[in-house]
């Protein structure tokens, strides 16, 4: 079985290659690593062997049955649909397909359900929502979702190499080329995306946008502050739920922790609780601090936190394709 990994050399493409030799299904797969004109040739490394970069166009002609993206939105609006139209099933985790109509939006564990073989181009959500939505997805199902106050902490990871850069050269008091317009370290600031003429941010409007999608609810009300922070990765989340039904604690606890790729870290006596640093370089969705709010009727408060290059992006592109493997859709 051949599998393409377009925008091999980047960041989350190096994970992408990370997580396929992890899985079950895929480990025993051939790689073809697909970059940018100026990077064929390229030797990478999967399972110990060494690969060549290829062109986009050497890949479509070598029949992969799937094909994982991390190229960036533009590069998928061209590309993606040359793949797909060769029969490739196209796995993309840009911005670009997520909110088209006719584009599956999937979280693995939440709608895989919904696929199809006829679903050439799949779309990834925002690693943000990603995590936000796999610990919302069981209590909705339960209590009925009314609306969500989330604010983010999100890694400079979410951003890129270039961000990853600037954070390390800071700390290290080195003149740094800047993918953000502030100093990220000793620092933070409330702007993730590009700002809209509303004042809300792009990256904002996702955690709207593809939450309802994927929960396929318009109703559910959204509203967000994404922040960014010196921290090379992972992403955290402080999400507090208003539900339409009043919810029980400990069947909160126990819906979660039967949720696939959920792992439930509360305990207070002990300091037990998610964070970046330790969900760093695994696949679960971390929650914890999880309790009532007592201002309002039937509300929620917790702390989601998940590996952004992870369950944000690879993993969940790489448990597609196992589902699409595991029910016989490619």
């Amino acid at each position: 079985m051949k599998v393409a990994v377009v925008g091999a050399t980047g960041m989350v493409g190096a994970v992408m290659l990370q997580v396929l030799a992890e899985s079950a299904l895929f480990s025993d797969c051939t790689v073809i690593p697909v970059a940018s004109e100026r990077s064929i040739g390229k030797k990478l490394v999967f399972k110990g062997q060494e690969l060549a970069v290829v062109s986009a166009v050497e890949a479509i002609k070598a029949k992969p049955v799937l094909a994982l993206f991390s190229a960036g939105a533009s590069l998928s609006k061209v590309l993606a649909p040359q793949f797909a139209e060769a029969g490739i099933t196209v796995i993309d985790n840009s911005s670009c397909w997520r909110m088209h109509e006719n584009i599956p939006l999937v979280v693995a564990e939440i709608n895989g359900n919904i696929l199809t073989p006829a679903d050439k181009i799949i779309a990834n959500p925002n690693c943000s929502t990603m995590q936000m939505v796999l610990a919302l997805f069981p209590l909705h199902l339960k209590y009925g979702i009314k609306r969500v106050v989330v604010s983010t902490y999100q890694s400079v990871t979410g951003t890129g190499v270039k961000a990853l850069r600037q954070l390390l050269d800071e700390r290290a008091g080195l003149e740094a080329d800047r993918a953000y317009p502030w100093p990220i370290d000793m620092n933070l600031f409330p702007h993730g995306g590009s700002f809209l003429p509303d004042g809300s941010t792009t990256e904002e409007e996702k955690l709207l946008m593809e939450t309802r999608k994927i929960l396929g609810d318009d109703s559910i009300q959204v509203t967000a502050t994404v922040v960014r922070v010196p921290v090379k990765g992972g992403h955290s989340e402080a999400v507090n739920v208003a539900f339409h039904n009043d919810f029980d604690l400990a069947e909160v606890r126990s819906l979660l922790a039967g949720t696939p790729g959920i792992t439930i870290q509360d305990d207070p006596a002990i300091n037990l609780y998610p964070m970046p640093r330790f969900a760093e370089g695994k696949n679960d969705v971390f929650v914890g601090r999880l309790r009532r709010d007592f201002t309002q009727p039937n509300t929620l408060n917790m702390w989601v936190v998940s590996d952004n290059l992870r369950k944000g992006a690879a993993t969940n592109a790489v448990q597609i394709g196992e589902y699409l493997l595991n029910n016989k859709l490619i």
